[in-house]
């Protein structure tokens, strides 16, 4: 009998909106987030997606913050997480100012929200020149998609030479960030209709309490996990999560019960091309 794919399981622990007022285990400091990154690796991630704030707990994209922030996780784990750092803007940082962040840190892995770096047609050759500096720096870039349409556009900017990467990651995120947001699993349906481009890697995020039930469906159906406070706090029961380590731990036993495990570090960096 064929083994089951393994399936990795991302952890966005922070995001770039919460506080502690919304809920006391959400990480806000580097110390945090490496404690936060210990528990959900011994919970079955493999990778952890990182936001960094200031003083204030404001989104900061800075390059000494996401040093410092990652010097801290990797004493806590060493290389057994894949480390991304996030270069969403909040309506706060140019695209200029994402890139060069992103440039300075040089990190294992970076989100690129396509609706933010690449508005229009007028940056395509400054993103795909931004884009082909990570492929020599062996930086792995996932290409964050809010619609079948954004979908639609990576792809066709990959055929037309614009990004240079055959082998894309992208997440498919259910939802918006909203109050109230709720996702559900026929939410991925239009991202997977048979006229839409197949990515060689790619992930699902939901909000609310079907976080669960809409990531294990897309494991099902190809796809990849990613979980977390920045999206949802609610177990699948609809009770309070105790720490983001809790949500990942749903999505592991959802994976075993299904007859699927979660993939090791070393089976997403090779996924990823990063081994």
């Amino acid at each position: 009998m064929t083994a089951a794919r393994p399936i990795s399981i991302a952890v966005a622990p922070n995001g770039g909106r919460k506080t502690h007022a919304d809920h006391p285990a959400l990480p806000m400091t580097a110390t945090e987030l490496a404690d936060v990154a210990r528990r959900c690796l011994d919970a079955g991630a493999s990778m952890i997606h990182v936001h960094v704030r200031d003083g204030e707990g404001r989104q900061l994209l800075d390059a000494d913050a996401y040093r410092d922030a990652l010097a801290a996780i990797e004493q806590a784990v060493g290389d057994r997480l894949v480390l991304q750092i996030t270069s969403e803007s909040l309506g706060v940082y140019t695209p200029a100012e994402q890139m060069r962040v992103v440039r300075e840190v040089r990190p294992e892995s970076v989100s690129l929200a396509l609706r933010e770096l690449l508005p229009d047609e007028q940056g395509e050759a400054e993103f795909s020149a931004f884009l082909d500096e990570l492929r020599r720096e062996n930086i792995a870039p996932q290409f964050i998609l809010y619609s079948p349409e954004e979908a639609l556009r990576l792809e066709d900017l990959r055929l037309h030479g614009v990004i240079p990467f055959e082998q894309l990651s992208v997440l498919y995120v259910l939802g918006r960030y909203t109050t109230g947001q709720k996702s559900d699993p026929a939410d991925l349906l239009p991202f997977l209709d048979a006229a839409m481009p197949r990515f060689a890697h790619w992930s699902t995020c939901a909000f609310g309490d079907r976080e669960a039930a809409c990531v294990l469906a897309g494991a099902l159906l190809g796809g990849n996990i990613r979980v977390g406070f920045e999206n949802n706090l609610l177990l699948p029961d609809g009770r309070i999560a105790g720490g983001n380590e809790d949500l990942v731990s749903a999505a592991k036993n959802g994976l075993l019960g299904l007859g699927y495990r979660p993939a090791t570090v070393d089976e997403l960096r090779t996924a990823w091309q990063l081994s």
